[in-house]
């Protein structure tokens, strides 16, 4: 009997010793395991922050248009509409074939980008320019080069060489004024085909001075 008893409680003993283990070693794998867990969930959120990242940063860089394409396109409207005016002047009034010539490139080239920038503003949510916006700049917007009322009221009046000669004074001034809007696109635009015309206009401006010039006996 005392055999039995003492075999029972040897029994009882190596039982609750394997059970103790078994415990541990399933503490031991959850603590592991919750661990490798609690770092995978750290990872995780850090991960699909830095996926997301670029994403908002590509949203940002497809908007179409920022402040100086808005700026671009208001002031440039009512200074190209000016620009066409003058060159009406100028069919009637002007004395020299090569003024005649040159007013009739100038609306040539002005009223398409005249309907393009107004396009743009639409497209943008933005207004358009009235049409009288032209005399005296457009809403506190400063454009450089933009004749006064009186300006053009002197202009209409004149004929002949007269004519001629204030033209292209005149037109300098305006286009020197339209090269340093056209610059500032270049410079603070962010839409490419806004900044495609600025550097149009002022290639092909800059060569108009520079032919104005000349047939002012300056250059």
């Amino acid at each position: 009997m005392t055999v039995k008893r003492s075999l029972i409680r040897r029994t009882t003993a190596l039982a609750a010793a394997a059970t103790a283990a078994l415990v541990l070693a399933a503490c031991g794998g959850q603590g592991d395991s919750g661990s490798s867990a609690h770092g995978g969930g750290h990872d995780a959120p850090a991960s699909a922050s830095a996926s997301a990242s670029p994403s908002a940063s590509a949203g940002r860089t497809q908007a179409a248009n920022n402040a100086a394409d808005t700026a671009f396109a208001k002031g440039m409207i009512p200074h190209h509409r000016q620009a066409v005016e003058m060159a009406d002047l100028a069919a009637t009034r002007a004395e020299s074939a090569e003024v005649k010539e040159l007013a009739a490139e100038i609306k040539k080239a002005q009223d398409p980008e005249i309907k393009t920038l107004s396009g743009w503003l639409t497209a943008w949510g933005e207004q358009v320019p009235a049409a009288d916006a032209a005399q005296g700049g457009h809403g506190g917007h400063s454009m450089s080069g933009m004749m006064t009322g009186e300006e053009m009221d002197q202009l209409t009046k004149a004929g002949g060489k007269a004519f001629d000669t204030a033209f292209l004074d005149l037109m300098v001034k305006h286009h020197e004024g339209a090269v340093a809007m056209a610059k500032t696109e270049q410079a603070d635009g962010k839409y490419q085909p806004a900044k495609d015309m600025a550097a149009a206009i002022v290639s092909s401006q800059s060569a108009e001075i520079t032919r104005m010039n000349k047939l002012l006996g300056k250059g």
